[in-house]
């Protein structure tokens, strides 16, 4: 299993990348955030040699647009990862599940050269959704055991506590396989 974390701008700029594999770096929301230290975040990442990722929070609503303004705003780089954030809103919405599906394909359709992959908890995975549909992998927030999500469903990515920070490991060999794959698109 490979370490990472996941950053927004609660976190530092400069994270402590010691004995992590990868990063996922908040990039957009909606239709008009961005993340302020989205860049300052990536650079940590790049010059620790880290497999940088990105997401977007999806909120219901205007999925084209929403993918567009992401893939706007999110570094375009091979072997990137680029990820949609689907969960509960500050305004206690969520995508539909068709929404959420939408939303994978066009980021795919935009950014044909990355991986694009679901976050969501382990609730919505067993209740909300409906069509198992997760782009190129399913990343899994369940906060037990690293690397023991109490999904059926073959994972990528599991985060597994958010205290002190979103922690989280990946379903790779070594650091090289896990580039391996996100490059191989």
């Amino acid at each position: 299993m490979l370490r990472g974390i996941d950053v927004s701008s609660y976190q530092s700029s400069s994270y402590d990348t010691d004995g992590l594999s990868f990063v996922f770096v908040k990039a957009t929301e909606g239709r008009s955030y961005v993340n302020p230290k989205l860049s300052a975040q990536t650079r940590t990442g790049r010059e620790a040699g880290l497999v940088v990722g990105f997401y977007h929070f999806l909120w219901p609503g205007h999925l084209t647009a929403q993918a567009e303004y992401f893939v706007s705003k999110a570094p375009e780089k091979r072997g990137d990862i680029l990820a949609v954030d689907w969960e509960t809103t500050g305004e206690g919405s969520h995508a539909s599940n068709s929404e959420k599906d939408r939303f994978i394909r066009k980021v795919k359709e935009l950014r044909p050269n990355n991986r694009v992959i679901l976050y969501c908890n382990r609730y919505f995975w067993l209740n909300v959704d409906t069509t198992s549909y997760a782009g190129d992998g399913l990343w899994i927030a369940d906060y037990v055991s690293a690397g023991k999500p109490r999904i059926q469903a073959k994972w990528r990515f599991h985060q597994y506590t958010d205290d002190p920070l979103d922690k989280n490991v990946a379903d790779f060999s070594s650091r090289s396989a896990l580039r391996q794959w996100a490059e191989a698109i």
